[in-house]
């Protein structure tokens, strides 16, 4: 895999996630560092000439009218990371950090930044190094971008911060020393230019855009199985139906599933049977976890957008403009973000949906309760319980961040984002959904095992078979812990995902449907 050029190659979430994780190599180029040493010179003209440029010879904020003596700009650099560092909470995890750095590094690698070259460098050392700066979560409100995380980012460039090292915590003072290397003097804007951004919301983005199509996959598999397992019709899933109705989300999940069951001889078995009509929860699958895709494509398009963006503030355009403007304001990514959120609630709220309907006995052959036995076992009834909980506590995570607005910087910041909540709320919610869907899945493959001797089709098959490697099908009442662990990595994991595109090409069948490109891109 060849390098990744900062600054001259297009950025994507998928590219962004494999710097971060050390899978390929992130580089300055020669034209990358012409760039930021043009830039870096109009900033050092701006000071010589004594024009008033915001962050550069002005204080910040409230106090853009406070004139910076130029000797005095190197301080004013430093205080600003040291002031700004006022995040609380637990510490986002290492790879997200790094992330941020990979995220903040290509921007500033644009040339419209003012920074020095030397800062880039000491940027590189630290994702090359794996020597990660310790960020707050909570904190940022999302209007200059995310100003607190950031500052936490870069304090180790001054010496001064955390990092994680090997899994430990350490002093950025003492790492840097081990490494023979000083800390850095921030030259005029560089301070501003660091804590300037959106990384922090973007990255958290580009950690969900992963996560929510692994979870959308999912949740289209496992409804598979429990479509079989229901004795559910495959006709809402007809390719005439949706032809009808074009949205591309739904055409592709009718037609994946439709793939997926065609075939089997589970369906075939109850073709002419007395149901007209099943309930909303299976026959609207395509239309349910069909919005939620289209939903994953507006929030995958606006973050490409968003990561390959100059988010921070002046902008030096030009020797001769320099533009201080709202770039760094979160909301372009902070709505898709909290609509991201509904979306992927509602792949939980289904599910439990579909849970509830499996444990009823409603099915012929399927026991209610999805135990033979029932009295003195309680069978599959208290999953459900876990399943209400964890989408009822969805809903409450739903309330758009982005709605909200607290003005800040005494009236200069008068209308905030909130994107670094949409952005952690999000992420909250799909590990919520990937615990319900673990729940379906247990419930699914159950109900599934009464129908043999009858097979479905070989992908499915291949998922049950690999489900009952972890997970036993159930005779009586037992401790449920493990299964439920079990279930949810193989959710996370996305094991289930990778098993049905090796089978699909192995056996050479048809997997994924219409707009396949379309919605397995990022």
């Amino acid at each position: 895999m060849k390098n990744f050029k900062y600054g001259i190659d297009d950025l994507h979430s998928s590219t962004a996630l494999r710097l971060a994780r050390g899978e390929q190599k992130g580089i300055l180029s020669a034209d990358t560092k012409e760039a930021v040493q043009r830039s870096a010179q109009y900033v050092q003209d701006i000071v010589a000439s004594g024009d008033t440029v915001y962050g550069v010879n002005t204080g910040f904020g409230p106090l853009c009218t406070t004139i910076i003596n130029a000797s005095d700009t190197q301080k004013l650099q430093e205080n600003i990371l040291k002031s700004h560092a006022v995040g609380v909470g637990k510490p986002i995890s290492p790879l997200l950090s790094k992330l941020m750095l990979v995220l903040k590094i290509h921007a500033l690698a644009k040339g419209f930044s003012g920074v020095q070259w030397r800062t880039m460098e000491r940027i590189l050392w630290h994702i090359d190094h794996d020597i990660i700066p310790i960020v707050p979560e909570q904190g940022s409100v999302g209007a200059s971008g995310d100003l607190a995380p950031l500052a936490h980012l870069f304090l180790p460039l001054i010496g001064l911060g955390k990092v994680w090292v090997d899994g430990e915590i350490k002093d950025a003072t003492s790492v840097l020393a081990e490494h023979r290397l000083s800390p850095l003097t921030l030259g005029a804007k560089e301070g501003l230019a660091l804590i300037n951004g959106t990384q922090f919301m973007a990255a958290h983005a580009v950690m969900a855009i992963t996560e929510l199509h692994n979870a959308l996959t999912n949740a289209d598999l496992i409804a598979c199985l429990m479509l079989e397992g229901l004795n559910a019709s495959i006709k809402p899933f007809f390719t005439e139906l949706h032809a009808l109705r074009p949205h591309p989300g739904n055409q592709f999940v009718a037609s994946t599933i439709y793939n997926l069951l065609r075939g089997s001889k589970i369906v075939e078995s109850h073709k002419n049977c007395a149901r007209v009509q099943d309930p909303y929860s299976l026959r609207c699958i395509p239309q349910i976890h069909g919005a939620s895709r289209q939903a994953w494509l507006h929030l995958r398009d606006i973050v490409e957008t968003e990561i390959n963006a100059v988010t921070d503030n002046p902008v030096i355009i030009s020797e001769n403009l320099t533009i201080s403007g709202g770039s760094f304001h979160g909301q372009p990514i902070a709505l898709p973000m909290d609509y991201a959120t509904f979306a992927i609630s509602e792949i939980g709220n289904v599910s439990d949906r579909r849970i509830y309907l499996s444990l009823e006995g409603d099915t012929l052959g399927v026991p209610k309760l999805l135990l033979r036995s029932t009295g003195l076992n309680s069978g599959f009834m208290i999953l459900q319980y876990t399943t209400a909980a964890l989408a009822s506590e969805n809903k409450g995570l739903c309330f758009p961040a982005s709605a909200d607005s607290i003005p800040t910087s005494l009236g200069q910041e008068d209308h905030v984002s909130m994107g670094s909540i949409s952005g952690r709320k999000l992420r909250q919610v799909i590990q919520n959904v990937n615990r319900i869907l673990s729940i379906e899945l247990i419930c699914a493959a159950q109900a599934f095992d009464f129908h043999r001797p009858l097979e479905s089709t070989p992908i499915i098959e291949a998922i049950h078979h690999q489900i009952r490697q972890y997970i036993p099908h159930i005779e009586d009442d037992q401790p449920m812990e493990d299964v439920l662990s079990k279930a949810q990595e193989l959710v996370e994991s996305g094991e289930l995902v990778a098993l049905a595109s090796r089978v699909a090409e192995e056996e050479g069948l048809p997997y994924y449907g219409s707009h396949a490109e379309q919605f397995n891109t990022f």
